[in-house]
């Protein structure tokens, strides 16, 4: 099946003053709540390494430890307070409290800390419009406590840090490949300023816009759009074998049926009256489904919704046959 390329790609994009923003939306939803950083740091012990008892670094420490390093980094600008969201609540109590039926734990003798937390740091003086969408620059990061081995004695630690932007008709996150590091590995808060340096340095945000901005110069037709959609279906279901030979999915078949209602239904990113649907706004229907995933596997999957929509933009401007359209 042929790709098509938009011959009036102006036409498919909104006016600013028509767009609905919803400011009451968060980056991410699934089975999370929202939490504030004076709640982590007072509020939330510390998990620790078994075999040692060493400490870990806690939520509170890499998300205050961010927005420092990120004040010394872009010192002209203004950072906004953290927007922070949490699940997998850990419950405990203390030691006196042994023994006692749970409805009549006193709020002191009950400890908690959350396995896993993202947040998101928006730069606000720095605003792009991308296809007729503001855009605002932002920092944020993951730490998932399910990814280390606590039962063990301490070892590096894993974060997950990013810079992109955020969409603020639905925060929806717009992240490239070079502003997301899923792999960073520290022993101590100090060295965690190095590397988000060297993460911000390799970041090529004039290169990131011009991708996105490109993503409205092409579109499916709604045959098309259906046929990408039974490819999506289809490669969680082939061999392992088969699926090294195309360009990886990761959302999962849920995610898939939101992103079809999305298409009808999405009143800033639906389809067209003709049943098109343009690669930008396709782009933010992949990110807008992602939003149910848990934290530990979001950022990834933000990235790869960015990639698999470059690679067909790609397959269509050098004219390459692509698995998803033929």
């Amino acid at each position: 099946m042929e790709l098509i390329t938009n011959p009036r790609p102006q036409s498919m994009i909104q006016d600013t003053m028509e767009i609905k923003n919803n400011h009451s939306s968060s980056f991410i939803e699934a089975n999370t709540q929202k939490v504030s950083l004076e709640h982590l740091q007072k509020d939330c012990i510390i998990p620790v390494w078994s075999k040692d008892n060493e400490t870990t670094i806690s939520h509170g420490q890499f998300i205050g430890n961010t927005m420092e390093i990120v004040q010394n980094l872009f010192p002209e600008l203004q950072v906004n307070s953290p927007d922070i969201r949490v699940s997998h609540v850990v419950k405990g109590r203390i030691p006196s409290a042994i023994g006692k039926p749970v409805k009549e734990l006193k709020e002191h003798e009950k400890t908690i800390y959350y396995e896993r937390c993202g947040f998101l740091i928006d730069l606000p003086n720095i605003v792009e419009v991308i296809n007729g969408n503001e855009l605002s620059l932002s920092v944020g990061g993951v730490r998932a406590y399910n990814q280390e081995n606590l039962y063990s004695r301490k070892s590096l630690e894993k974060f997950k840090v990013f810079i992109g932007f955020k969409n603020k008709v639905c925060t929806n996150l717009c992240i490239s490949t070079d502003g997301f590091s899923n792999e960073i590995r520290i022993g101590s808060i100090d060295e965690l300023g190095k590397q988000m340096e060297n993460l911000f340095q390799s970041y090529n945000r004039e290169r990131h816009l011009e991708l996105m901005q490109r993503m409205s110069r092409y579109r499916f037709t709604e045959k098309q759009f259906a046929h990408f959609l039974g490819r999506l279906r289809m490669y969680h279901h082939m061999t392992k074998s088969e699926q090294l030979q195309v360009f990886p999915i990761h959302l999962n078949d849920s995610q898939v049926s939101v992103l079809v209602k999305n298409y009808y239904n999405c009143p800033n990113f639906g389809r067209n009256k003709d049943g098109s649907i343009d690669f930008w706004k396709l782009f933010n229907l992949l990110t807008e489904a992602n939003k149910s995933s848990y934290i530990d596997t979001n950022l990834e999957r933000n990235v790869n919704a960015y990639e698999l929509i470059n690679n067909l933009g790609n397959s269509m401007e050098n004219g390459i046959l692509n698995w998803y359209t033929q």
